[in-house]
């Protein structure tokens, strides 16, 4: 257990460092997988959460009303199950969804038309969505 929370760690610093300038949901782990919400935590603002109903868990936010709501670099959907998530905003699934993902839980990269913007409905922007399931 303690050398897996070891590893999750040097990760997500490694994870950190290499994004220098990029968005917010990438320095905060937007779109991580995860077993628990400790995993999720982030020094900026945003408590992110484990969100166990997909597949490999994802570090977001559930319950948003609008992109306001989701640190930048990520976009509130609504997801299938009907609820509303903060998913990170892509432009490929490769490395965009999958950097912090296992390959047995890939996320991908879908748009308007598989995904329900709550702001925009016919936006041109893609979200890493996980896998649904536990």
């Amino acid at each position: 257990m303690m050398s897996t929370k070891v590893g999750w760690v040097v990760g997500m610093s490694l994870f950190v460092l290499g994004c220098g300038d990029g968005t917010e949901a990438d320095r905060i782990g937007v779109g991580a997988q995860c077993t628990a919400s400790a995993e999720c935590e982030s020094p900026e603002g945003f408590e992110l959460e484990c969100l166990p109903d997909f597949t490999g868990g994802y570090c977001g936010l559930e319950g948003c009303s609008g992109d306001v709501d989701c640190p930048e670099g990520s976009a509130c959907v609504t997801h299938d199950d009907g609820a509303n998530y903060c998913f990170r905003v892509c432009v490929n699934k490769y490395p965009d969804c999958n950097y912090n993902r296992s390959p047995a839980n890939e996320a991908n990269c879908n748009g308007s038309g598989t995904v329900d913007f709550v702001d925009l409905p016919n936006d041109e922007r893609k979200v890493c969505v996980p896998p649904s399931g536990s």
